[in-house]
């Protein structure tokens, strides 16, 4: 393959934590591979006069803490003559979000963008994975209070949460004698025009909330993450732990329910998370994962979920 110019829309470098960052990795897989790497923030992305115009800044990454990249001069250049875009910036899914993938849409596929931002648009985590409700556990998305409360009245030991947040942000646990789901409910639906998700309490959280990689549809491996103790969220972001887990029989079958649908969409990095035998979310806006699961699969070399990654993405070019 031809050295390719890439470039890594995401949020600020400089925030990078090098042991744990999916894109810092993907970087560096790019760089291994001879490929000229840049990097700009979304803010710095404007559409003039039929063209998708960035302020790049060439991007060196390094494996060196406290010094881990170099930035050049940012200089305005067209996106359309880039090769490859990775949508990297974490959310919230929100306004400037979606923007963003306006903007990437008139230049993709002409310039790859992964993932395809029409279809990244089109499959927030939490809405996306309704289509295989079949796989879910019992789901309300809804800001009628009647219908929640009816919702908990049935399930009894549910979670409440946010419809767009990330990181575990804003997810509470509701048992059967908890005094606070009217306070939440109120919290919730007062100032917010978006529905929540109400979903029914999975005690194999206890187990841990495994997280699966699938790369153009094809399961790559997965990690477990357990949650703290007392503490009902499983995201690294709030204080759980990763640990060494192989795929089951039923998350192979889940891999296999949704792993076309991901394919044909031109979602080639996705995470998707499964608490028991049970799919909650796909992540496709910005997944996380791959360097814990290559430590914990001890993957080196092109054997790496990143070089798989960027394996999948130039056979697409």
């Amino acid at each position: 393959m031809p050295s390719l110019k890439v470039a890594l829309q995401m949020d600020p470098v400089e925030t990078i934590d090098i042991d744990a960052d999916s894109s810092f990795v993907l970087g560096l897989e790019a760089q291994r591979r001879g490929h000229e790497l840049f990097h700009y923030l979304p803010k710095d992305m404007s559409f003039c006069e039929d063209r998708v115009v960035a302020r790049l800044r060439p991007l060196t990454f390094r494996r060196e803490k406290g010094n881990h990249f170099d930035l050049g001069a940012s200089e305005a250049r067209d996106l359309g003559e880039l090769d490859v875009i990775l949508m990297r910036q974490d959310p919230p899914f929100d306004m400037a979000y979606i923007t963003a993938t306006h903007m990437l849409e008139h230049i993709h596929p002409g310039t790859l963008v992964v993932n395809d931002p029409v279809h990244v648009r089109n499959a927030p985590e939490k809405i996306f994975v309704t289509r295989f409700a079949d796989l879910m556990p019992e789901t309300l998305i809804s800001g009628d209070t009647e219908m929640i409360t009816a919702f908990r009245a049935t399930h009894r030991d549910i979670i409440l949460k946010p419809l767009f947040g990330n990181g575990g942000a804003g997810v509470f646990h509701l048992p059967p004698a908890d005094e606070n789901f009217s306070a939440l409910l109120e919290m919730f639906t007062q100032d917010n025009r978006e529905p929540i998700i109400a979903q029914r309490y999975l005690p194999e959280i206890r187990q841990g909330d495994k997280r699966i990689i699938l790369i153009d549809g094809e399961p790559a491996g997965g990690v477990a993450r357990i949650p703290a103790i007392g503490e009902a969220r499983a995201n690294l972001h709030a204080g759980a732990t990763a640990e060494r887990s192989e795929l089951t029989r039923r998350e192979h079958e889940i891999c296999a329910a949704i792993g076309p649908a991901l394919k044909e969409r031109g979602l080639v990095f996705a995470g998707i998370d499964v608490i028991g035998d049970y799919l909650t979310e796909i992540n496709v806006t910005s997944p996380t994962g791959l360097q814990e699961i290559n430590r914990f699969d001890g993957l080196t070399g092109d054997n790496t979920l990143e070089a798989k990654i960027w394996a999948a993405i130039e056979a697409r070019l």
